[in-house]
């Protein structure tokens, strides 16, 4: 079972539209190939994102709640009890970083591999959400 964890960016693609491999991926929490895996910084993260990002029309806060919920629920929390800072060109990626390594991930799932350059010395690789549903035999 591959561990991995979810950028931010991610799930906010996924609830800007139900095509796509990010929406696939969250339709896929609870798949027996893959767990994801996050902190209570990484959640509250999500949830500020999702919320002033995606708010509009059909996607309501409500909405964004239980679409939130059903991922805590799938997601493995994990506590982190060591921080690499700074490591990742981006401060704002370090926390994510800290979940996978805490986590022993095999995959960070985002949009923006280039800013997780270096993550390979934890052994861990940067994928895209159709690059990861390829890996599992999903076909987007």
């Amino acid at each position: 079972m591959y561990q991995v964890v979810i950028d931010t960016n991610v799930l906010v693609a996924a609830l800007r539209s139900r095509r796509g491999a990010s929406f696939r991926l969250l339709d896929l929490l609870g798949d027996p190939r893959w767990q994801a895996n996050l902190s209570i910084a990484l959640a509250l993260e999500y949830e500020q994102v999702a919320k002033r990002k995606c708010v509009q029309g059909e996607v309501t806060e409500q909405l964004i709640d239980d679409i939130l919920d059903r991922l805590f629920f799938r997601c493995r929390r994990r506590p982190v009890f060591y921080r690499w800072r700074p490591f990742l060109p981006d401060p704002k990626d370090d926390f994510v970083l800290e979940v996978a390594v805490e986590s022993q991930c095999d995959f960070i799932i985002t949009f923006n591999t280039k800013d997780f350059a270096g993550v390979e010395q934890f052994g861990i690789a940067a994928v895209t959400p159709k690059e990861f549903l390829m890996k599992i035999g999903e076909h987007v």
